[in-house]
């Protein structure tokens, strides 16, 4: 099979994704084999590929945020059916008993797994899962459309989730790129008023077509203190403005699985009246199924750009350029 294979991180400027075939995989007798159609990139692979996240396991296919066809289940395998479209996404696998995942906190399993990055994942034209980390997906959704909502928007989801905010609250997003488009979408159908920070004027006007009600580089220049924040950008001095722009009482959510470093935070500016903050680890498995359902109701719209499966490379580094608008998506085999 067609696959793009990490063998070493490197800068996304050096093309550190080789264009190559190898074996398709095998599925054990809890997996399934799916037959890629798309798969979305996500700024995590970047991360992976570049080495700022370490590495788990060389040579390797990244790409979690997977919409493909069922072709092979193992032996043990029930719950899907040959020829049924579905996900894959970031959380590949938990251990299922620990005091985390029988607490609904699976994505705290001290023995979790990912996907493009435990195991190899979407950049290539088959891919392997458990069957119970599986996603049925809504048929509004065709395949392009459906890659962005396996990550960013399961994390914009679960970030909204952490952020507690209450009827008609006040949300500020820090970013504008494909998790936080998403996320925007839900949070103005739930009713709350969205205020948008970034620096870039092509996800700055992207905003103001969405309909928020606020959108500038300063978040000192919001109108008025947000309910809640999420910082999608890995930056991590934006941690103290979006701190001194909450109201008393306000959360901030770091969406991020990498951030820069944080600057020292001073306890009056930004911590005291209550102010909390928060961060996002991966996801729960009922975190991408009340995602897809909500998004499915809405309906969610899903800005993409398409690559070809061999122009991953190119893909993300368009994304770390910033010259993405929503979600880049690579076309891996026909729909």
């Amino acid at each position: 099979m067609r696959a793009m294979l990490l063998s070493k991180p490197a800068p996304v400027e050096t093309a550190p994704l080789q264009a190559t075939t190898v074996e398709v995989p095998e599925p054990a007798d809890d997996e399934v084999l799916v037959k890629v159609r798309t798969c979305g990139v996500c700024r995590t692979d970047l991360h992976v590929v570049e080495g700022e996240l370490p590495p788990h396991k060389l040579p390797l296919i990244p790409g979690h945020q997977i919409v493909g066809i069922v072709a092979r289940l193992g032996s043990a395998c029930s719950r899907v059916r040959v020829g049924q479209r579905v996900g894959i996404a970031w959380l590949r696998k938990t251990c299922g008993h620990c005091a985390f995942c029988t607490a609904g906190k699976e994505n705290l399993c001290e023995s979790s797994t990912y996907t493009g990055y435990d195991a190899d994942g979407g950049y290539a034209e088959y891919a392997v899962a458990p069957e119970a980390f599986l996603y049925p997906i809504p048929d509004s959704f065709d395949d392009v459309s459906a890659a962005p909502l396996l990550c960013a928007g399961i994390i914009g989801y679960r970030a909204l989730q952490r952020c507690n905010l209450q009827t008609n609250g006040i949300l500020a997003l820090y970013g504008f790129g494909a998790s936080a488009h998403l996320v925007f979408q839900i949070a103005q159908h739930r009713g709350h008023k969205l205020f948008v920070v970034s620096q870039g004027e092509h996800h700055q006007e992207a905003a103001r077509e969405l309909g928020a009600n606020w959108v500038g580089a300063d978040p000192a220049k919001m109108p008025e203190p947000a309910d809640a924040a999420i910082i999608f950008a890995p930056a991590g001095w934006l941690v103290l403005p979006a701190l001194e722009s909450l109201k008393k009482g306000g959360t901030l959510v770091l969406a991020g699985i990498y951030m820069s470093e944080i600057p020292p935070l001073n306890y009056d500016r930004h911590l005291f009246y209550e102010r909390d903050v928060r961060t996002v680890t991966a996801n729960t498995r009922e975190d991408a199924q009340g995602l897809l359902l909500e998004a499915a109701k809405i309906p969610v719209r899903v800005r993409t750009c398409l690559y070809p499966l061999e122009k991953a490379n190119q893909a993300l580094l368009e994304l770390k350029a910033g010259k993405i608008q929503g979600s880049a998506v690579l076309q891996v085999s026909a729909t």
